[in-house]
């Protein structure tokens, strides 16, 4: 009997096999996309930051010494190597107060300056960094202190500028000199600062006008400064022309020439301008006088040999029978200023115009701004006469009379914390400021709310030593650019090139997981 033979192999159904060829299919495709997705997203990724990573800072730092008549104050700055229209674009990062007096008071014993700017030094030494040090040039610029040093012993002053040449020479830094900067460069350099700060220059400084707030206004504004030796006025001329070439400077600044009037009154500042006071007051006493610029209830002894020490004091040759001058004040703001005001000698002017001392000042325009800083702003500031609100001359006027009338017991018990010898001087100090602008420069009362007191514009001190700065980079050459890892055609290339593999990957996964016929054929 014959048996049936049974098959061991398995029964499919009808299509099977090509049900698998396809699935088969269909996830190698889908894993060939998702693979060519990933790639393209990290060659986008990688491309991208390649090309803006992080460059090395390309930057430069000097530092400027400031040694004035009173103090020395050092300043670190820092400016790109690249420059906007030849001209640096230049940031304070760091300021430091030299402890002790201006360098001329050691005229007489320059071995004690070894050790004067160590401080300050260091500290600039670790605002640096190490690898900058030997690039970063040092500056030493003196002022009037210097120049009145200069004017009485010669070789003193070199002596002292030796000595300081030696100890910066000491540091690891690239030293270029100390040396007696003149008159017109210190009121040029401020006028440079002020309208760097004020954008006056270029409108788009993208270090100090992040947020895009820079002044729109192209017209500058003049500088006052006040020191303890000298004053300086600085302001550009319009439509007039300077009859007194000694006060002519020319700058080229972000591109721009400009003509600027400046003079330097040495002897003006307000310190010598007190003892140039209290000299012509001895000479009309017996040794003992009442002063209306010091409080009431104030009393100091001078001898007269501090007295006629200055150069600014010497010419009068005063021949007093009295060793010592004794000073009782009186306090009034009236009579205070009319001892000033003849400090100014407005006789014979041989311009058409003139400051004092038949010195050519040009009138100012009616709409001319100056920014008044140094020892302006510390006195009025002290006074409480630098609101952003214009003062008018007659305010201005009242607050001097009131604080000239405290009696000095209680200024001490009000300001305790200041020192006596500043305390006691800003009656004199505030009435010299307000009679210099007014007796010696001409300013009419309608021209006061023109005047800007000024410390500080965006954190940074408002002085010569900035300007100073700016001026020295239109010698420092521009560095080439750190480059790019990538030409920008080919990072663009290359950018375009994986978004569109990366848009065609996603296309077909869609049309695959979406219409998966237009990648299938049925089996007939």
């Amino acid at each position: 009997m014959g048996r049936e033979e049974l098959s061991l192999q398995p029964s499919f159904p009808s299509g099977y096999q090509d049900s698998r060829l396809k699935r088969f299919c269909t996830r190698n495709i889908v894993i060939i996309l998702g693979f060519s997705c990933l790639m393209a997203v990290i060659a986008l990724i990688a491309v991208g930051l390649t090309q803006n990573q992080s460059l090395p800072q390309n930057v430069k730092y000097g530092i400027v010494l400031d040694a004035g008549s009173s103090h020395t104050t050092l300043y670190i700055y820092m400016w790109p190597a690249e420059k906007e229209n030849d001209t640096g674009v230049v940031t304070q990062i760091g300021e430091c107060m030299v402890q002790g007096p201006g360098i001329s008071k050691f005229a007489h014993k320059i071995h004690e300056l070894n050790s004067y700017l160590s401080d300050c030094m260091q500290k600039a030494k670790e605002l640096i960094p190490l690898a900058q040090h030997r690039q970063t040039p040092v500056y030493l610029g003196a002022t009037a202190g210097m120049r009145l040093l200069r004017l009485e012993n010669e070789y003193l002053a070199d002596e002292v500028l030796d000595e300081l040449t030696e100890i910066l020479r000491g540091f690891p830094f690239d030293f270029q000199g100390a040396r007696i900067i003149s008159g017109k460069e210190e009121g040029a350099y401020g006028w440079i600062t002020i309208n760097y700060l004020l954008g006056k220059f270029t409108k788009k400084l993208r270090w100090l006008y992040p947020l895009g707030n820079e002044s729109n206004s192209e017209e500058t504004y003049g500088a006052l400064d006040l020191g303890g030796a000298s004053t300086q006025i600085t302001f550009v001329l319009r439509n007039q022309t300077i009859e007194s070439p000694d006060n002519a400077l020319y700058f080229r600044l972000y591109g721009k020439d400009y003509n600027v009037y400046t003079n330097s009154f040495l002897c003006y500042g307000k310190d010598q301008a007190l003892l140039k006071k209290l000299i012509k007051d001895s000479q009309v006493s017996n040794g003992t006088i009442s002063d209306p610029c010091f409080n009431r209830g104030y009393s100091r002894i001078m001898n007269i040999s501090d007295l006629t020490s200055s150069p600014c004091t010497k010419k009068d040759k005063p021949t007093l029978p009295f060793p010592k001058l004794q000073i009782h004040g009186t306090g009034n703001y009236q009579q205070c200023q009319k001892l000033v005001l003849k400090l100014f000698d407005n006789s014979d002017c041989p311009y058409s115009h003139c400051a004092f001392d038949k010195i050519f000042l040009p009138l100012p325009q009616p709409d001319e701004h100056f920014g008044a800083f140094s020892a302006y702003y510390y006195v009025m500031n002290f006074l409480n006469l630098t609101s952003d609100e214009s003062l008018t001359q007659e305010e201005i006027t009242d607050a001097m009379e009131k604080f000239c009338s405290q009696p000095w017991k209680d200024l001490k018990i009000h300001f305790g914390n200041v020192k006596e010898k500043y305390l006691s001087e800003y009656c004199f100090s505030g009435t010299y400021i307000i009679t210099l602008l007014q007796g010696g420069y001409h300013f009419t009362p309608d021209f006061w709310k023109n005047i800007h007191f000024m410390e500080e514009i965006r954190h940074t001190d408002v002085g010569w030593t900035l300007g100073y700065m700016l001026n020295l980079t239109n010698m420092i050459p521009a560095e080439q650019p750190v480059s790019s890892p990538l030409p920008h055609s080919t990072y663009v290339s290359l950018m375009v090139l994986f978004s569109l593999i990366l848009v065609a990957v996603i296309f077909i996964g869609l049309l695959i997981f979406h219409k998966p016929s237009y990648f299938q054929k049925d089996r007939v």
